[in-house]
């Protein structure tokens, strides 16, 4: 399945690990769906809250975002439309640049065994559950261009983020999504801070196929379309879905 991204300008991101609101019918409101998170997520977990909005909105479509390979199962995967799989520019080796090259190591040394165990999320699913779950993944996955900027956040602490990246940084990343990576996707995360839009506009010059997606600290109309304004082709809204559903309706842009 492939996302048309005009038609999609909020995103709602879901931690499986957190209480769902007792009115999850708001999520009508919503663009798309993202269901993930770094802390105290299972594929069980995952499942049960996928299904739970699936039920809810059956409409909107619902993107799964794994960190870990024990977050996703062939449910899971089954019950998604798109799997998104971070590449992390900021982070640790082991979550961009190392586990590439060891998926290419092992292509290039016995293309005819089973390859992919080097590559982040899916080579552990792939090594622990096998070529069936591959096969159900084939037409689902897309890559994510990721710059985390919260460096005190659950999800830096995951992928091994130490340091923020300077602004030019930041519109470099957004070259290389889309100039030499060829990602889908551009995700830039302040994980529950508010970055503003000087960063989003750096990015957005370097876009022209990839779509921008800005999360963190939206918590109002305002800062919605100033995202927006900026060069965003869409926001992600997360913990005021969880606290707030009041405050979360009030950040859907008009």
């Amino acid at each position: 399945m492939n996302l048309d991204w005009d038609d999609i300008t909020h995103v709602t991101k879901i931690d499986p690990a957190k209480d769902l609101p007792r009115d999850i019918g708001v999520l009508s409101e919503t663009d798309a769906i993202i269901v993930g998170g770094s802390d105290g997520v299972t594929a069980e977990n995952t499942l049960a809250v996928i299904e739970q909005i699936g039920e809810a909105v059956p409409s909107i479509p619902i993107l799964q975002e794994p960190y870990s390979s024990d977050h996703v199962s062939t449910d899971t995967i089954d019950a998604v439309d798109l799997l998104a799989i971070p590449a992390v520019y900021n982070g640790d080796r082991e979550h961009f640049v190392g586990k590439h090259l060891d998926l290419f190591t092992e292509v290039g040394n016995k293309p005819e065994e089973l390859f992919g165990t080097g590559l982040p999320v899916l080579g552990d699913l792939i090594a622990s559950k096998g070529l069936d779950a591959v096969a159900r993944m084939a037409d689902k996955i897309v890559g994510e261009g990721y710059v985390i900027q919260n460096i005190e956040s659950k999800a830096a602490t995951v992928s091994g983020v130490e340091t923020a990246y300077t602004t030019e940084q930041v519109a470099g990343a957004a070259l290389a999504t889309e100039a030499f990576y060829g990602f889908p996707i551009f995700y830039l995360e302040y994980s529950g801070t508010y970055g503003g839009p000087e960063e989003v506009e750096a990015a957005a010059s370097h876009l022209d196929d990839a779509t921008l997606v800005y999360g963190g600290g939206i918590n109002s109309r305002r800062r919605a379309r100033e995202i927006l304004d900026a060069g965003a082709d869409a926001i992600i809204v997360g913990d005021c879905f969880h606290e707030d559903p009041e405050q979360f309706r009030a950040t859907v842009p008009s």
